[in-house]
């Protein structure tokens, strides 16, 4: 097992190919054997010409699909039909489970694994078992110190796509356009804002069959759960670090380092976790997030107000 894990987010979808003009052979470069086109920048192969000419976008800046109602530009015509999709209002396919709601089928199909217990693809390297071939194959990454995907800002390599689009987010860009619909919080990622709306509210909606534990996010719960089968497959180099999530771990090989990947858009602070940065921000903005509900105290963080909250238990 590799020492290293890159983190792989489990809404990254197959690249899928076509509308190409297998035709035109321009700027193209890869070594056909035996019948199939290998990339000269890592170890893809394929069989068709096209596919091959598609992938290579992935090694350049190259955008070529253009969205005709935004700046919005992106390596395939897959994925522009997707974002065409965020024009529309409509949101015609319904969980009948929940009340998501999406505007194309293969998002309800991948939400649709959320409500299920079943995991038949297993890894034949590790005990990890997935939902979907897809994240099998995102998974495969942590067994191969191949690192083929590099930024061009900065010397920062890593195995998946997903993981340098993630990079050049936290590391290369200022922008924050997800805003919180309940307080001035803005963020780079969906993903974090999904993080940040749990913060308003006090509901814990997902427990753990073993014991009284409960969280506010699924991913949470999840990595709790691994305390019970007692698996930690992530394992530092350094030192006898083992940790039960790839965040964790992340964090923790951070501390051999001087990486130090989030900043501060408003000073020269810089910190290892996102969260210190996500703290960091309201000194800035002078929000106050976390409110008491039977009093008027607020505060920056999370627990701070847990602090607070058991002086009302004590004085019961």
């Amino acid at each position: 097992m590799a020492s290293v894990v890159d983190v792989w987010t489990r809404e990254q979808e197959d690249q899928q190919y076509d509308g190409v003009d297998s035709s035109d052979d321009s700027d193209y470069e890869a070594i056909r054997v035996d019948k199939l086109y290998q990339c000269s920048e890592c170890n893809y192969s394929s069989k068709s010409s096209s596919y091959m000419k598609l992938h290579k976008l992935i090694h350049t800046e190259i955008k070529p699909y253009k969205c005709s109602e935004c700046s919005y530009s992106c390596k395939s015509t897959s994925n522009l039909n997707k974002h065409r999709a965020t024009h529309s209002a409509v949101r015609g396919f319904v969980c009948s489970q929940c009340n998501y709601s999406c505007k194309r089928s293969e998002y309800l199909k991948r939400h649709m694994l959320k409500h299920s217990t079943e995991r038949p693809y297993q890894c034949h390297q590790c005990s990890y078992c997935a939902k979907a071939k897809a994240f099998l194959r995102h998974h495969m990454a942590v067994h191969s110190d191949n690192k083929p995907y590099k930024c061009s800002e900065c010397n920062f390599e890593c195995r998946t796509t997903g993981n340098l689009k993630l990079h050049s987010i936290y590391s290369h860009s200022d922008e924050k356009p997800h805003k919180c619909g309940d307080c001035t919080y803005t963020c780079k990622t969906a993903k974090d804002l999904k993080a940040h709306v749990v913060t308003h509210s006090f509901d814990r909606p997902f427990k753990c069959a073993e014991c009284n534990y409960s969280c506010k996010l699924r991913r949470d719960l999840r990595s709790h759960q691994k305390i019970h089968s007692g698996e930690k497959p992530y394992k530092c180099s350094e030192c006898d670090y083992r940790g039960t999530g790839s965040g964790n771990f992340l964090r923790h090989m951070r501390t051999h380092t001087d990486e130090k990947p989030f900043k501060c858009d408003k000073c020269h602070y810089r910190s290892r976790q996102s969260c210190e940065l996500k703290s960091h921000s309201l000194i800035h903005t002078g929000e106050k997030p976390f409110h008491c509900s039977v009093c008027n105290y607020r505060c920056r963080v999370s627990k701070n107000l847990k602090r607070h909250m058991k002086r009302h238990t004590i004085n019961k």
